[in-house]
């Protein structure tokens, strides 16, 4: 196969010389590495001990994001087969190696021919599921050869993808023409599909699988009660900036110090504004570089890690969330959402805040995100792209409770619609696998 060749010859060798080279320069893709190192005698040494079953599903992610989309699948399936997680990112290793619904979990070894015969000879799947995107061409030509069938679930293609270029097609085309299964979230992206997959492709319309997960996140979440000290002596209203990159913070701090200047005469306890940030990885390095803005911009700010017991935190302006795993929660407590990444590259998780019914502001890049676009269409999110363009949107929304519930509601109406995808989903894959 000419395509093979010229993969395996020219574009895998570019793509790890680049990776090293890279990781010279990023503490994030040298832990990957570093998690790399002796993955095949680790899952070798996972499997020996895991459940005896007579099926192995095999799932592939490349990051949380998809790791969410997997979970409803892998939690229905984890009874009746054995459950291998493979994935690339440094960021979902904690997610997986806490996970308890799986036998053996390991970075993916880069994508060489090689590798992939010997993940193959480890694992024997009966079945491997790309979530999304990560789809790797080794793995679907390997899993081809020894007839073991493939799906992508929660399949989404943007319409400036660099697959969907004329000059590229033919080669996703020589991958996709094995995958047994499309899942994809939406005719939009069926439709995309097709021009990279062969006319005898199956390309299923099943939706997100999160829309699912977020929703019974958001369930459970609602049912709690306070989780900080001085959380009940912030004031209305609350902006909670999520996942934050520094792009993001430059932005959101920039208009968050304009609408306090603006209003800084109002006596009216609408205009004093709280907001929460929560950077995506609150490293001590990120920690540091929010304090250095917050001290330029001439704002006061406190960490939640140096909260006391009874502390009053009317006066301040902004609390540094400098711990994981309090966004849900945080994002109930809000009455407005910034969801970051959004100024960086690429949106994160904005159906969180939507199915707790609050309001959402992001940035300009939302093409990685379907249900972004979905929510900005009906309604119950607004895109900025500057601090006087946010400034401006929270000068409106701040003093209007009866607008932020409308699109509240609206944002939920548009998770409850689409619910259902997960068991869409299971029908298709549970297929191509034995009763």
């Amino acid at each position: 196969m000419v395509w093979k060749t010229l993969y395996n010859t020219l574009v895998i060798p570019a793509l790890t010389a680049g990776y090293y080279i890279a990781a010279r320069f990023s503490p994030k893709i040298r832990e990957g590495l570093a998690g790399r190192r002796g993955v095949f005698d680790s899952i070798t040494e996972q499997l020996q001990s895991a459940r005896k079953l007579n099926q192995t599903v095999w799932f592939h992610f490349t990051s949380v994001g998809e790791f969410e989309q997997a979970r409803p699948l892998i939690e229905s399936l984890k009874d009746e087969s054995r459950i291998v997680l493979t994935y690339f990112s440094p960021s979902v290793h904690s997610n997986v190696t806490s996970y308890p619904h799986h036998d053996a979990g390991i970075y993916l070894p880069l994508d060489t021919a090689r590798n992939a015969e010997r993940l193959f000879q480890i694992i024997k799947p009966s079945l491997l599921v790309f979530s999304k995107f990560d789809i790797w061409p080794n793995l679907v030509w390997c899993a081809a050869k020894r007839g073991v069938p493939i799906a992508l679930i929660a399949g989404t293609l943007h319409p400036e993808s660099k697959r969907l270029a004329s000059f590229a097609r033919p080669f996703f085309r020589s991958v996709h023409q094995y995958i047994s299964v499309h899942c994809v979230i939406s005719e939009d992206d069926a439709q995309r599909f097709r021009l990279i997959c062969p006319p005898s492709a199956q390309i299923e319309v099943t939706g997100d699988t999160r829309f699912d997960r977020v929703y019974q996140r958001a369930v459970a979440v609602n049912g709690k009660g306070n989780f900080f000290s001085g959380q009940s002596t912030l004031k209305r209203p609350i902006l909670i900036a999520g996942s934050t990159y520094l792009e993001d913070e430059r932005v959101v701090l920039e208009a968050y110090r304009r609408l306090r200047e603006n209003n800084s005469h109002t006596p009216d306890c609408n205009n004093l504004l709280h907001l929460i940030l929560v950077p995506h990885e609150p490293t001590s390095e990120r920690i540091d570089e929010i304090r250095a803005q917050l001290d330029d911009l001439g704002l006061s700010g406190v960490c939640f890690s140096d909260l006391q017991e009874g502390v009053d935190l009317s006066q301040t302006d902004v609390i540094v969330i400098d711990t994981v795993g309090l966004l849900a929660q945080l994002y109930r407590l809000g009455d407005v959402a910034f969801v970051g990444g959004s100024f960086h590259g690429s949106v994160h998780n904005v159906m969180e805040p939507a199915a707790m019914a609050k309001p959402i502001l992001f940035g300009p890049t939302i093409h990685n995100a379907y249900e972004a676009g979905l929510l900005k269409t009906r309604g119950a999110a607004q895109l900025v792209n500057d601090p006087q363009e946010m400034a401006d949107v929270l000068t409106s929304w701040l003093p209007d409770a009866a607008e932020r519930t409308r699109m509240g509601q609206i944002g939920k109406q548009v998770i409850e619609e689409n619910l259902g995808a997960s068991e869409r989903t299971l029908a298709q894959i549970r297929s191509y696998l034995t009763a």
